[in-house]
């Protein structure tokens, strides 16, 4: 069950978009280091300062680091396939990990449609983010990527 974070009474309301789909980026897909900047660049706060960190602590902790973005979120990946999402929503940014159900611990949030072993966490600030444990994730992720059958064709 997904939480539900209130909105700060001096925050701006959602455009339409967001306030239909939940989502507080309607980013195109594409491949690259750019268009996830740009990306996060474009998220509201505190969403954009979450997403900073944890991109942050993705490219410190993983040397081969491929980022896209993918169904207006940033996919993180290595050697070809996704690891983990980083995706910006009214009022928290969810990570979530593709073979989250492999990770030690298993993370404590199930997505609602992003497939059956995918766990993360939901961050309404920086300071709920666990640094420790997301890279200890983001290790356990690389290890074990997921490749989409587009992605293995290659």
């Amino acid at each position: 069950m997904e939480k539900s974070v209130p909105r700060d009474a001096n925050e701006a309301a959602p455009s339409l978009r967001s306030a239909m789909t939940g989502k507080a980026s309607s980013a195109k897909a594409a491949d690259g280091d750019k268009p996830v900047f740009a990306y996060i660049a474009s998220l509201p706060e505190p969403q954009r300062s979450i997403a900073e960190r944890i991109d942050a602590l993705a490219a410190a902790t993983l040397p081969n680091l491929e980022r896209s973005v993918k169904w207006g979120m940033a996919y993180y990946g290595v050697d070809g396939g996704f690891c983990f999402t980083a995706g910006a929503f009214v009022g928290h940014l969810k990570l979530m990990f593709i073979r989250g159900t492999a990770l030690v611990p298993e993370p404590p949030v199930t997505p609602i449609g992003m497939g059956r072993s995918t766990r993360g966490v939901e961050l309404a600030s920086v300071d709920e983010l666990d640094e420790r444990q997301c890279v200890a994730w983001m290790q356990q992720a690389a290890a074990i990527p997921f490749f989409s059958a587009a992605r293995k064709r290659r």
